[in-house]
């Protein structure tokens, strides 16, 4: 059998690739034992909210489980248009708004409706290591950039037209990032979208944190500067409801119809189930509850960043939003007998029983020597890996 050259040049997804060993190694720990930690997975310690969850079983009773139109069902999508409007003071039609089964879908099908075998798109240098490949499964080519801390490791507009090129279609950017948790401030948003139009190009945002921004001042949507924006998001982070896999895309008008076409016949359409399930999440009382996950996320945020400086972990940019930090480890490599991060994570998880994601996945841009910890995992989980990673580094 012959495999085809697109599904062997996608590299393997390193967080799961760890996440695999981490289970590996708890089912062989004793009661003696530390049981594992994880900070290595994106996902919300927080499960549905309760609305959300009564909504689902209301569905499954009253036989809602058929399928649904391709671009999901339309109360959804005016949801979805009203929470736009409440939280940014932004009227994007419902019309525009196009239901997925999970944000990775979206990205999928924006990809194969804009680029071309061989076109080029631009992205920073550490991000999401999906988003490349969605890139490469539909013939174009990420081109990464590395970004800079005094940039919080965030495109410029310089980066963008010193690296434009004949093949080069457009730009995926991801505010707030994974795995950084920095936003790009709308301004310089702007100038790199009015630069991307100019050369006929198509500016994509993945704002699957939006939600998820701790600071005013970065958390408005890129959807506010132009309808040519294309903007992907997602049910799973803000609203944690990561396994139901129900995400959105907001698209130009014009480009509804190609990303219709596409659903239908890529998926038909997303889970029924979970489409009036989430309904369930725009009702007063999960938004309130949302807004507290949030906070809780903020202060998970605030205490392990203080306690990886105090470690000796240098943070090149402080995160502003999602459930990531981003942390140079190198000046601990000794305490580990190691000289890269992808050691210096399963030394972490051999000793400490800590697991985390190491650079590699993320890019080439000093990668080798940062790991990601996520504080999706409650906030005792991050005190004892503190505790537990304070005595392997001074021992």
């Amino acid at each position: 059998m012959q495999i085809s050259q697109r599904a062997q040049t996608i590299e393997p997804f390193f967080v799961m690739e760890v996440a695999k060993a981490a289970l590996r190694m708890a089912e062989q720990l004793s009661q003696e034992d530390w049981p594992m930690i994880y900070l290595n997975i994106g996902e919300p310690d927080f499960t549905a909210a309760p609305s959300v969850q009564q909504r689902a079983i209301k569905a499954i009773k009253e036989g809602l489980t058929q399928y649904t139109p391709a671009l999901g069902i339309e109360p959804l999508r005016q949801c979805v248009s009203k929470w736009y409007e409440t939280q940014f003071g932004l009227h994007v039609p419902s019309s525009r708004i196009c239901i997925t089964s999970g944000a990775s879908s979206a990205l999928q099908l924006a990809c194969l409706a804009l680029i071309e075998p061989g076109d080029e798109i631009l992205m920073p240098d550490p991000s999401y290591p999906c988003n490349r490949h969605f890139i490469t499964a539909c013939g174009g080519r990420a081109k990464l950039i590395g970004a800079q801390a005094e940039n919080r490791l965030q495109l410029s507009l310089a980066n963008v037209q010193d690296h434009w090129g004949p093949q080069t279609k457009g730009v995926l950017l991801a505010s707030p990032s994974n795995p950084t948790g920095t936003s790009i401030a709308l301004d310089e948003l702007e100038k790199i979208h009015a630069f991307v139009k100019s050369q006929n190009g198509v500016t994509l945002v993945d704002e699957i944190y939006l939600g998820l921004s701790f600071q005013l001042e970065q958390a408005s949507t890129a959807l506010v500067l132009d309808e040519d924006i294309v903007s992907i998001n997602s049910f799973s982070k803000y609203f944690n409801m990561t396994g139901w896999r129900l995400g959105w895309l907001v698209t130009p008008a014009q480009l509804v119809s190609p990303i219709e076409r596409l659903a239908q016949n890529l998926y038909i359409c997303p889970s029924a189930i979970a489409q009036h399930a989430a309904l369930g999440c725009f009702e007063p009382q999960s938004l309130a509850l949302f807004e507290q996950r949030k906070s809780a996320f903020k202060e998970r945020r605030d205490y392990l960043v203080k306690a990886l400086l105090e470690l000796g972990f240098e943070i090149p940019a402080v995160p502003n939003g999602a459930f990531y930090v981003w942390a140079n480890c190198q000046k601990l490599y000794s305490s580990l007998g190691v000289n890269n991060s992808w050691d210096f994570t399963f030394e972490l998880m051999k000793r400490a029983h800590i697991a985390v994601a190491p650079g590699r996945d993320f890019g080439q841009n000093d990668t080798e020597h940062f790991i990601r910890l996520s504080t999706a995992s409650s906030m005792s989980s991050l005190i004892e890996a503190v505790s537990r990673m304070k005595a392997i580094f001074t021992s």
